[in-house]
């Protein structure tokens, strides 16, 4: 009787850390718009290993040319304008800062190195990222008008 050689099969194992994440943020981030001259969709971002958070990187990962006009800003800076809750403010506002917080905090508790790009001139594409434990760039992207 002849044996049969067993073949294994090893299966790739996708990142479930990184899948459960890109869901939180997917479901935090559901129906936020950051608000510049223009009100613009918050969506998630997930980008490649990097080794570190620039705006190199930021512009090879979004497929941007190297010489595009490129702004990094504070990310604490940023969000204190979107969590900040005023005297005004009815509950649909309210609920609003309120769901920027619960963004932030994802975001920091989930990814280390955290900033904030603006690319290009007017109409700009804008990345709120860091890198997760297996350093993968991820976030959040939106646009915003700048005039």
């Amino acid at each position: 009787m002849r044996k049969r050689k067993r073949k294994i099969v090893e299966l790739k194992e996708t990142n479930s850390n990184e899948d459960v994440l890109l869901k939180q943020i997917k479901n935090v981030s559901e129906g936020l718009y950051y608000t510049s001259e223009t009100d613009a969709e918050i969506t998630p971002f997930v980008g490649k290993y990097s080794k570190a958070v620039t705006k190199e990187e930021i512009l090879r990962q979004t497929e941007n040319l190297p010489d595009q006009p490129i702004e990094e800003r504070n990310f604490a800076d940023i969000f204190e304008r979107l969590t900040k809750t005023q005297d005004w403010f009815g509950e649909e506002e309210t609920a609003t800062a309120a769901k920027f917080a619960a963004l932030k905090e994802l975001l920091e508790k989930n990814l280390k190195d955290l900033k904030v790009f603006k690319i290009g001139r007017i109409e700009l594409d804008v990345y709120f990222v860091g890198l997760n434990a297996e350093s993968v760039l991820m976030g959040i992207k939106t646009k915003a008008v700048e005039t």
